[in-house]
């Protein structure tokens, strides 16, 4: 019998005896067993802080970002005997893929999120607090990886998925991971484990997998280690109030299963796109990966008037939906995970009918294509309808997590947001409207009880990712019965693994520090003209005192005739009184362009390659005619570029990175100099263009 084994302090280890036989969803045949008991828990996380953690707090964000990408790219090429093992689970092909291809795809967005931060082990956050009248003591926010481990426990559902959408967080922020996956499924997640640590590709000790029973997994979590839990909400609640996560106030991130609810728009009558749209998405969120997932529809609000409509159109919908082994032509639904899964979603759907009405499906009676009814671990898609949910509310408290859903019907948006309430907190709530002010309505008052909101219609219906597909840019998560955590989320989700803390001091010890140039900060002044130097040759600080330029009436007026800006303000014989103005004044963009003027170098070729932007431009003061401008420009920040792959142009293939610039325009002629201010964005040429 094949031994499914832990990946535990650099070694893979079978536990004592058996924890758990293994089956093949839709065979019904044992191929596999596992056990993690006898496991050092201690030792296990310890290896992880020491070995993982020292190894991945020393890398940059950029450098865990292109960990990630490779990772993504190793992965994908074996992706192919992912596919063959997941049929095991129960899953179809669309299913595997959800689980395979969309975790993957994780790794991928969470890759590209290095962009978004520094090219250092820490992230800075946020803008400066001025904390001093004369600007000599300011504050600010840096935010470091915690030193602890991430311990993640994950669902049956989403074997692949479950792991890769928490690890891509975790691993960018610096912080190692021991993943504990359902022991149900957990064949498929060490297959991609044994891929992921023969590639190398992550530091030793960044990822150990924990493969039974995990008992005992969080009796030795510390203040620096962060436990996140998938799965029901009776379990998470368990482990969110064990001794030690309270006692070590252990961030504990839970997300549970969650009655989730769409609505029907009253706009959307049957023969409008909507209508169908709204058919077809219920009866795949029934149906895709057979109805086990957190983020599936268990409530459907529609209008009492169109309740006979869609309880027939979905019905005939879920008619045309083939259960059956997933290798057979056809075959549009597997089995659940296990036959114990059917077991609970058989006593959860006997409970709804003791206060609501079957209208499609039967538990005992429905074909199966391929594959034998009574081995397998099949379901039939169960629709009920509930003819009061006011009253009979099972429906709001019962989840069958299987192809199980109910219909009911509201008078008015307002009633139909009540309803979605009383499911008491979900992972995310859609509607289908043509009405954007229905969207509106129902959206804002509905928002504080989901942690996502789908509005979907014709125009967005071929792109949208649909109800069920939380995305690794946003964030995944829900309030009350949902767990109240919060993951993923593109950048929010990595900064859950940073520990925030404000520093306070000299704006030029903050430069220092945080590695972006504060105002007020003393520069580095040097006879090279900054756009001189390439890339690697820069450093934060570096700063250009340019000489003075007076500005005369004559350069406003022919500006003004230029861009064709004739604000009165800047004319000469506008009557100024009222106005907050003493006299014809200069063009803000005018003073960008002089700004621009006095600072770049236009003499000979420099490896600055382009100007792509200017961010946080700011005019503080007007400027008059007889002013004499200079400005300060200073290094603000480096931040590393990569060439595109795919990018055969060679012009677009050099080397690069890109280096903000910050510009203070300054009146030499008033006790308080500073007229303006701007980030200005440019990309300069590395003097090493080798391969």
């Amino acid at each position: 019998m094949q031994q499914i084994k832990n990946y535990v302090c650099g070694e893979w280890v079978a536990g004592e005896g058996v924890e758990t036989p293994l089956y093949n969803a839709i065979t019904g045949e044992q191929f596999a067993e596992t056990s993690s008991k006898g496991l050092d828990y201690e030792a296990i996380l310890a290896y992880g802080r020491a070995k993982g953690g020292e190894k991945l707090r020393k890398m940059t964000f950029h450098e865990r970002g292109r960990m990630l990408k490779a990772l993504a790219l190793h992965l994908i090429e074996l992706k192919g005997k992912y596919y063959q093992l997941s049929a095991a689970t129960g899953a179809t092909k669309i299913d595997s893929w959800i689980d395979i291809e969309g975790g993957i795809g994780n790794l991928f967005a969470n890759a590209s999120l290095r962009r978004q931060f520094p090219d250092l082990p820490y992230y800075v956050d946020g803008e400066a607090a001025p904390l001093s009248k004369n600007g000599t003591f300011i504050g600010h926010h840096i935010m470091v990886p915690k030193r602890g481990v991430a311990v993640h426990i994950n669902a049956f559902n989403f074997p692949i998925w479950g792991m890769l959408e928490k690890i891509a967080v975790n691993l960018m922020a610096g912080v190692p991971t021991v993943v504990k996956p359902s022991e149900y499924t957990c064949y498929l997640t060490e297959l991609m484990v044994q891929d992921i640590i023969a590639s190398k590709i992550l530091p030793e000790g960044a990822l150990q997998l924990v493969c039974g029973l995990g008992r005992g997994i969080i009796d030795h979590v510390n203040n620096q280690d962060v436990v996140s839990f998938t799965g029901s909400a009776k379990t998470g609640k368990m482990l969110k109030a064990h001794d030690r996560i309270l006692e070590e106030s252990v961030p504990f991130n839970l997300e549970a299963d969650s009655l989730n609810a769409t609505v029907l728009g009253k706009d959307a009558v049957p023969g409008t796109a909507e209508f169908d749209i709204f058919i077809k998405e219920v009866a795949r969120e029934m149906t895709v990966k057979a109805g086990q997932k957190c983020t599936a529809i268990r409530r459907i609000f529609v209008p009492n008037n169109l309740m006979e409509d869609v309880q027939k159109a979905l019905s005939d919908r879920l008619a045309k939906t083939t259960i059956g082994d997933p290798s057979q032509e056809g075959v549009r639904m597997g089995a659940l995970a296990t036959q114990l899964q059917v077991e609970r979603v058989r006593e959860s759907v006997n409970k709804l009918a003791e206060s609501q009405q079957i209208v499609y499906g039967n538990m005992d009676e429905f074909d199966v294509v391929g594959a034998d009814r009574g081995k397998g671990a099949f379901f039939s898609p169960i629709l009920f309808v509930n003819d009061d949910p006011y009253n009979k509310t099972d429906v709001h408290n019962v989840e069958a997590f299987g192809p199980v859903s109910t219909l009911m019907g509201y008078e008015d948006l307002e009633e139909a947001i009540q309803l979605s309430e009383m499911g008491k907190g979900s992972l995310v709530s859609s509607i289908v409207t043509a009405d954007d002010k229905i969207a509106r309505e129902y959206t804002v008052n509905a928002a504080h009880m989901h942690g996502r909101i789908l509005v979907l219609n014709e125009q967005c219906a071929k792109e949208s990712t649909g109800h069920g597909s939380p995305l690794p840019l946003l964030t995944h998560g829900g309030p009350g019965r949902a767990g109240g955590g919060e993951e993923m989320g593109g950048k929010r989700g990595i900064l859950h693994y940073l520990q925030r803390t404000a520093i306070q001091g000299h704006p030029t010890t903050i430069t220092e520090i945080t590695q972006v140039y504060q105002q007020g900060a003393q520069g580095n002044i040097t006879d090279e003209h900054p756009f001189k130097k390439y890339f690697e040759e820069l450093n934060v600080g570096d700063q250009l005192i340019t000489e003075a330029r007076e500005i005369t009436a004559d350069d406003i007026d022919q500006f003004a005739a230029l861009s064709g800006d004739n604000f009165y303000a800047h004319k000469r014989d506008t009557n100024f009184e009222g106005t907050m103005f003493d006299e014809q004044v200069a063009h803000g963009y005018f003073l960008m362009s002089a700004t621009a003027g006095l600072f770049v170098d236009s003499y000979d070729m420099n490896p600055v390659l382009l100007n792509y932007g200017i961010d946080n431009l700011r005019f503080t003061k007007p400027v008059y005619a007889g002013s004499k401008m200079h400005v300060r420009f200073t290094c603000k920040e480096i931040i590393p570029n990569d060439v595109t792959e795919k990018d055969d142009d060679p012009k677009t293939k050099i080397k690069r990175g890109i280096v903000k610039w910050f510009v203070e325009m300054l009146d030499e002629d008033t006790e308080e100099p500073l007229v303006g201010f701007a980030t200005i964005l440019t990309m300069v040429k590395k003097k090493d263009q080798s391969e």
